[in-house]
């Protein structure tokens, strides 16, 4: 007589049944579930739009101007003794109003660290540098 051999197989009918009645129940339940209402908050700022930046812009020969785009953008030559003062009366009125100095590129590096470093000297928040992207 032959011996016997173990068969290595999973059955997997009782799996199949179980996931038959799993998805006989959900299918059951899921039109008596009404969705819940969401109340969402408000907040009051958020809505309001974001102020265009001033910008400080840095010439080749070292002459700055200002150009402020949330009076439509006319550029007026500033000297560096009144330049802190027109930008901390701009932000009076506007106080996230942001800063960016523009330097040619054929500016001093000097010029560009002189005009920022006589806004931080006046504290003038949200100081950044104004890029423009290479050509690819």
């Amino acid at each position: 007589m032959r011996p016997r051999r173990l068969k290595h197989e999973i059955n997997v009918v009782p799996y199949i049944d179980v996931m038959l009645v799993l998805l006989i129940i959900f299918m059951v339940t899921a039109p008596m579930i009404q969705p819940a209402a969401i109340e969402l908050p408000s907040v009051g700022k958020a809505s309001a739009p974001p102020v265009e930046p001033l910008e400080i812009i840095v010439k080749a020969d070292g002459a700055i101007e200002m150009r402020d785009r949330a009076l439509g953008g006319a550029t007026v030559s500033v000297g560096r003794m009144e330049l802190a003062e027109r930008i901390k009366a701009a932000q009076a009125k506007h106080p996230d109003q942001p800063v960016l100095i523009a330097g040619d590129k054929n500016a001093k590096y000097e010029a560009v660290l002189g005009v920022m470093d006589e806004l931080q000297r006046a504290q003038v928040v949200k100081i950044g540098l104004l890029v423009q992207q290479k050509g690819r």
